[in-house]
């Protein structure tokens, strides 16, 4: 009987400017199954080189560094390297933390009382094309676009050529739906969802999940809830 080969570990940089704490976490991953760190950034320059020479499948940024703060950092690894995700590591959970750094490209955001199990999920979902959000941010980051947006008509048609199906997973990406959890309201296989989701992603120009909520607020595909 044949053993099933194990999943490839994700290859994972730390970037955190305390030497403590970026010892603490890089020891911390080392004990978790699924992960290999095989660098760590004590700024964002230091990041961006590690990324150029490394080529890692995400980075796990602090936003507060000197010389390159974490949010540039994101902007110029998504732009010059985009086959590295990025998950933000902080301990900051505020606006003018969060949405920054979302909008830099980043795909993850956890704050720095995320037990190890939650870092290698998000770590794990980026690479699969899920947003890495902890329970908490993506509330937050929902009740945002809620006041943001409040207030648009629905259209009666799907906006940029969309499907009605296309819309419908649009949908469910907004309501924080996996793409396993999509597939099984839908009824259809992960693949298909997938595809449904580049096929959105390509007619909206949209790059991420993050954006897709923002989208389907900013068209008025969702409502935002009364009071």
């Amino acid at each position: 009987m044949t053993q099933e080969a194990e999943p490839k570990s994700a290859r994972v940089v730390v970037a955190d400017d305390q030497t403590v704490v970026r010892e603490g976490i890089v020891m911390l991953l080392g004990l978790l199954p699924g992960i290999e760190v095989v660098g760590a950034a004590g700024d964002g320059e230091e990041a961006v080189a590690l990324v150029a020479g490394l080529a890692p499948d995400v980075v796990l940024m602090d936003l507060r560094m000197p010389r390159c703060d974490g949010v540039e950092a994101t902007r110029r690894i998504r732009a010059e390297h985009p086959g590295t995700q990025v998950v933000v590591l902080t301990t900051f959970a505020d606006d003018e933390s969060l949405f920054p750094a979302l909008a830099a490209g980043a795909r993850g955001y956890l704050t720095k009382d995320a037990g190890g199990d939650e870092i290698v999920r998000a770590v794990h979902s980026v690479l699969s094309g899920d947003a890495g959000l902890s329970p908490g941010i993506q509330r937050r980051l929902l009740e945002r676009l809620s006041e943001a947006e409040r207030g648009p008509a629905a259209p009666s048609e799907p906006p940029d050529g969309l499907t009605a199906r296309e819309t419908e997973v649009l949908l469910l990406i907004a309501e924080g739906l996996s793409n396993p959890e999509i597939a099984r309201r839908l009824h259809v296989s992960t693949a298909t969802v997938k595809t449904h989701i580049n096929n959105l992603f390509t007619k909206t120009r949209l790059k991420d999940r993050a954006q897709a909520v923002r989208y389907a607020y900013a068209k008025g595909l969702v409502r935002p809830p009364a009071g």
